[in-house]
């Protein structure tokens, strides 16, 4: 399928490591431009001179408003079509092992930097009458994660920000929507086999065989499996789906709006 978007400008964040590289991946394989963004500069480079022509890289935490300055100065008065907004996510932690500051750095890091970045370039979308927000969370704002309640509480803000400005922009030419990702093969996850080997006592093998064995189709997702639904909802054909928070997670979320 043509994607329409070959020689068009994205920006990917997150875009060395998991489903962030999926994504990107995606997009660069039907002909996109992105402008890629992460913090390890040897990855950044590797990445870079697979696709040389097709990507500017951007070494930096997006968390940060410095870097998020120097992405706007980056782009300047280029024709901007998309961005996949996606980092890291918090460490794993039930409640009771959490303190307040755990909870300050995770507003920081799931939700704030999310919201700046979105203030940072709505104009420029909204100069265009058109533009794609992109945002990778997780099957958590479906449904729970045990020992992940930092992401569990914090991106359920993400999305209530999401689906209240798609609807106050949609008239504008402009989309936004949410992929809740379940268990991939992505570094992320290992936190959760840790995780959940020292809660349960098993080895971390034995705790990835759980996760697994908790997913309807019996395996962890493909990072380019998942990458190829991201390059659609960037692209112009995905236009008339907005505010919309779509679960790929191989039917672990159990309720009848997952």
């Amino acid at each position: 399928m043509d994607l329409g978007i070959k020689d068009k400008l994205f920006i990917v964040t997150g875009a060395t490591s998991g489903l962030g590289n999926g994504c990107a991946r995606a997009l660069l394989n039907d002909g996109a431009n992105i402008i890629a963004v992460a913090r390890n500069s040897e990855k950044l480079d590797k990445f870079y001179k697979e696709y040389s022509d097709q990507i500017t890289t951007l070494c930096g935490d997006i968390s940060k408003s410095t870097t998020i300055n120097k992405l706007i100065d980056l782009i300047g008065d280029k024709y901007l079509d998309g961005i996949l907004v996606n980092a890291g996510g918090p460490p794993a932690k039930s409640f009771l092992e959490t303190n307040i500051e755990d909870w300050d750095t995770a507003y920081d890091t799931i939700l704030r930097w999310k919201v700046e970045i979105t203030k940072a370039f709505l104009p420029k979308f909204e100069a265009q009458q058109y533009g794609r927000f992109v945002f990778i969370e997780s099957k958590s704002v479906k449904q729970p994660i045990e020992n992940l309640v930092l992401s569990n509480s914090l991106r359920l803000a993400v999305v209530g920000f999401v689906k209240t400005l798609s609807q106050e922009i949609a008239h504008k030419g402009i989309t936004l929507n949410v992929m809740a990702p379940g268990f991939h093969d992505t570094p992320a996850a290992y936190r959760l086999y840790v995780k959940r080997s020292e809660v349960e006592n098993i080895s971390i093998e034995q705790a990835k065989q759980k996760y697994e064995s908790e997913i309807k189709v019996g395996r962890m997702g493909d990072v380019l499996e998942f990458g190829t639904l991201g390059a659609w909802l960037l692209s112009p054909l995905s236009g008339y789906i907005t505010g919309q928070t779509i679960s790929v997670d191989g039917g672990a979320v159990k309720g009848t709006m997952g």
